[in-house]
């Protein structure tokens, strides 16, 4: 008996779709160009978007704490996995988000699926946008809570299915930039929802910190809405060039979350070392400002120069999706782009829905202009010599 049958069948299934997934292995520090298959590539998918992954600075900071404090924090964050390190950590997140408090998680995964959970209980009820990140669907999953969804950033069916739910306590959850199509959450619709019938707000800042604002606080920021959110959510493995998640609030959700939240209890904390390079990115958003400003302007001129090149491309994030269409055709596109010393994996079923492929470029600040509108000229004849 072949105990793998039915898995060998699935595997055959997705390559007969064009849905197998393979590991792309990058042979160097993570820059705006990087080394895969022996050759240099001009990266355009990466989260790093102020390219500080191999920061200098941020290089040495990590290399003292780690001369100091080692290579682990040897347990949970209620043992002993708690170093000054996460303390500082916690404080800069809090005053850069404008918040009473703030706690580190390992993951932002690990953080929504650890703050839901904790939050929502039977006869709760979570609206949760249908285009939300995996990690906030499985933490809706995870809690006893009922789950409604709502039409994407449909500020009219999130209040009809609130209204269904007459008196239910609850919260309404959201990603701040959509991590694959980059467009932005209708903030101000939602939060004024959320306090009219008395639901929690909370938002996914992933992609929107270090990107979206004037000086890249996020969401809130670019809305002018600071303080207005209960809940902000956020990872420390995109802008910041780190790894982890943090959340965000007042003191009494953190202290509750402490308590509560089964994904911060039950797993070994994040290294000191993480936790520093993590901070000094915090830092230096703050005393370099030109990089959230070079990145904004880099997303303007690359949408402008796709346009030129006949690609519909809209966006105030870095993230750019170009749409294809069908799985094989967004393979080939990849592909021929590849050949040209351009990295833009395709985007695929279950990431997206089927029929539904693109490449996602990501921009960083150190993109040149120059590197962009090569891109977007090569970008515009793989599409159309392709699909």
């Amino acid at each position: 008996m072949n105990k793998w049958r039915r898995i060998e069948e699935e595997l055959q299934s997705l390559q007969e779709q064009h849905l197998y997934r393979e590991i792309r292995v990058i042979e160097s520090s993570q820059h705006a160009h990087v080394r895969y298959r022996n050759r240099d590539m001009l990266m355009l998918a990466s989260n790093s978007y102020l390219d500080f992954c191999d920061e200098e600075r941020i290089k040495a900071y990590a290399a003292q704490v780690l001369t100091e404090y080692g290579t682990g924090s040897g347990g949970s964050r209620l043992t002993t996995g708690t170093t000054v390190c996460h303390i500082q950590l916690e404080e800069a997140l809090a005053r850069f988000k404008g918040r009473e408090s703030a706690m580190v998680f390992n993951t932002g995964f690990a953080a929504n699926g650890g703050v839901l959970p904790a939050l929502c209980r039977g006869g709760d009820i979570i609206y949760s946008d249908e285009l939300n990140h995996a990690s906030i669907i499985d933490g809706c999953r995870q809690s006893r809570a009922e789950t409604v969804i709502y039409r994407h950033n449909d500020m009219r069916d999130l209040e009809r299915k609130i209204r269904e739910h007459p008196g239910q306590p609850g919260l309404i959850v959201s990603d701040g930039v959509f991590s694959m199509d980059g467009d932005m959450v209708d903030l101000p619709g939602l939060v004024e929802l959320a306090d009219t019938y008395g639901l929690l707000s909370m938002i996914d800042e992933a992609h929107a910190t270090g990107v979206v604002g004037n000086s890249g606080r996020g969401c809130e920021e670019y809305f002018h809405m600071e303080g207005r959110t209960d809940i902000l959510m956020g990872t420390l493995s995109k802008a910041i060039g780190a790894e982890g998640g943090y959340v965000c609030g007042s003191r009494t959700l953190t202290e509750y979350l402490k308590n509560r939240a089964r994904s911060y209890i039950f797993s070994t904390s994040l290294s000191p070392v993480t936790v520093a390079a993590a901070k000094r990115a915090l830092e230096l958003i703050e005393e370099e400002p030109w990089r959230v400003r070079r990145l904004q302007e880099n997303i303007r001129w690359f949408c402008r120069e796709l346009q030129k090149n006949g690609i519909d491309a809209h966006s105030e994030t870095a993230i750019i999706p170009i749409r294809i269409g069908g799985e094989e055709k967004a393979v080939q596109v990849s592909e021929a782009l590849l050949e040209q010393g351009f990295f833009i994996p395709a985007i695929r079923y279950p990431t997206v829905k089927k029929g539904e492929a693109m490449l996602r470029a990501a921009l960083m600040a150190t993109h040149t202009k120059e590197e962009l509108t090569a891109a977007a000229a090569a970008i515009g004849r793989a599409v159309n010599c392709l699909t």
